[in-house]
């Protein structure tokens, strides 16, 4: 069952064979061979790709103007034959949807939302105020456009088997920093775009999670200033267990005396909780996992790292409560 200091997700309809995906862009603009080439690999995957013509305009670095992006993502969600909404990239962009999405919509029409990056705004605020179950994992014109860069077993089990799943690392694939066993929510993101949330209406709720969190070209005193934001918001108090991401290109050029493990440590180590470093999900060199937020969660971090998910998506044609 669900964390006492979470509520409970509606599952969404799994994914099946011949089932057609709609794909938006809710951030910034992507080249159109970028998403060509990850609309094949749905197409080998057994889905049918789907887009709006408009999905190509572009307004300074955006994916077109607000009215477009978000009548977009509102026609996704409300036609019935889109089982699953794929965004194409992240970039910048989707805080300025927030205040114009019809959230009940949304809530009304509960179906596979997959996204990362810039697209962690639409993740956890889907997750916390529209009470679905969102999916952090590749993107159309991003991983799944390139040969090797998403993992298709975490993707299929994640969206399409129904059933719970469950990955075990061993210290060269996901670093032990705490050990310790937690179970909770599993919940997060990008952490530049966790931070960007506090003080507004749509701010994380970490409260009972197991937290992921990853980013990508941050330097290690600029990961710092953002953990102790989080910190000093409050944002880790009730927090379960934490597992960052490969945290590609995060290092500091030509700084050999010390590790981004050591500054995550510095921060967090009071916490005494679980926590691990290396998943590969969001920012990644290859194999992007899928993982699925406002599910129950168990993270073991020992001589290895387990992580153990609920099953994400339901096999009914309408979403069912995520109970664990």
């Amino acid at each position: 069952m669900a964390s006492p200091d979470q509520c409970e997700r509606t599952r969404p309809a799994a994914l099946q064979s011949g089932d057609t995906v709609g794909i938006i862009a809710p951030s910034s603009g992507f080249r159109r061979d970028d998403l060509e080439a990850g609309c094949a690999e749905l197409l080998r995957l057994g889905y049918q790709p789907f887009y709006l013509p408009n999905v190509f305009e572009r307004e300074l670095y955006f994916a077109g103007s607000i009215q477009r992006r978000v009548h977009e993502l509102h026609e996704m969600f409300s036609r019935p034959e889109i089982k699953a909404i794929l965004c194409a990239r992240g970039g910048y962009g989707c805080n300025y949807l927030l205040p114009y999405l019809d959230i009940d919509r949304i809530r009304a029409n509960p179906k596979i939302f997959v996204g990362c990056s810039d697209v962690t705004t639409l993740l956890t605020y889907f997750c916390d105020a529209a009470h679905l179950v969102t999916f952090h994992g590749p993107m159309v014109a991003g991983d799944l456009a390139r040969p090797g860069c998403f993992d298709e077993s975490s993707w299929i089990t994640a969206l399409s088997s129904g059933e719970a799943y469950q990955r075990e690392f061993d210290a060269e694939q996901v670093q032990p920093l705490s050990e310790g066993i937690a179970d909770g929510i599993l919940y997060g993101g990008c952490l530049s775009l966790l931070c960007a949330s506090l003080g507004t209406p749509y701010e994380i709720r970490t409260q009972g999670t197991i937290l992921f969190i990853e980013d990508r070209a941050e330097r290690p005193y600029r990961i710092d200033r953002m953990l102790m934001q989080l910190k000093l918001a409050g944002k880790f108090e009730g927090v379960r267990g934490i597992i960052f991401g490969e945290m590609i290109d995060c290092g500091e050029p030509g700084a050999l005396d010390y590790t981004l493990q050591q500054v995550v440590m510095k921060v967090l180590a009071e916490l005494r909780i679980p926590i691990a470093f290396g998943l590969k999900s969001g920012h990644v060199s290859s194999g992007s996992i899928t993982l699925p937020f406002g599910v129950q969660a168990k993270l073991s971090v020992g001589k290895t790292v387990t992580l153990h998910c609920a099953r994400a998506v339901s096999r009914a044609t309408a979403g069912v409560q995520a109970r664990g």
